[in-house]
């Protein structure tokens, strides 16, 4: 078995305890995003990039409070040479948004797992993991009262319970715009434009100025 066969039935152990919105099914659509944008990007790792998309999640802090206990854990058990180790820890650390404070993808495989990332996190894909993310954690639908936030700590990110509508204000409308490689702006394009027919016809159906 090699390292990535091992490191995905790892994971799978931990993403079968997340709600729909950052289970498995998401790790499988993120990893054929990457691999889609590595395609035009040939001097990128494919190993490094697939063991950072399998990884990327099982230390979420929505999900743990053991701040990378499990991905130290897994990465461990991979006993993967120290060189290999620190490439696939920057890549994983580059992903997170984190209320607009992510780290800079400075190489190509952190880019393109972060923008394989993100694309999940838009287009009809997105609004549906959106709304599932809210519905496990009891959030409202969407809030006409409430403002989108700007300029967040990343502990004002994390700690208010906005409604699910909100959120794309504060983060899902952005991610767009900041994709890191030529295919994942390409791909975003119209994941972007979707969202925004989506919450036009919210807005015409609730009478509601979201």
């Amino acid at each position: 078995m090699n390292s990535i066969e091992q490191c995905e039935n790892l994971v799978k152990e931990v993403y079968i305890h997340f709600d729909a919105s950052h289970d498995f099914q998401h790790i499988e659509r993120v990893r054929k995003n990457a691999f889609d944008i590595a395609d035009t990007e040939p001097t990128a790792n494919r190993e490094i990039i697939e063991l950072a998309v399998l990884l990327h999640d099982v230390s979420d802090p929505k999900y743990s409070t053991a701040e990378k206990l499990e991905e130290e854990r897994i990465i461990k058990t991979l006993n993967l040479p120290e060189e290999k180790v620190a490439q696939l820890k920057a890549v994983i650390t580059a992903i997170s948004f984190n209320g607009g404070h992510e780290v800079e993808a400075g190489t190509i495989e952190a880019k393109i797992v972060r923008d394989a990332d993100r694309l999940d996190a838009i287009g009809a894909i997105g609004i549906a993991r959106t709304f599932s993310y809210g519905g496990a954690k009891g959030r409202l639908l969407y809030d006409a009262s409430e403002i989108p936030r700007e300029n967040m700590s990343v502990e004002d990110y994390r700690a208010k319970k906005t409604a699910s509508v909100t959120h794309f204000y504060e983060k899902l409308l952005k991610l767009s715009e900041g994709m890191q490689t030529q295919k994942g702006k390409e791909l975003a394009f119209e994941r972007h434009a979707f969202m925004e027919l989506f919450l036009e016809n919210l807005r015409k159906e609730t009478g509601e100025q979201l």
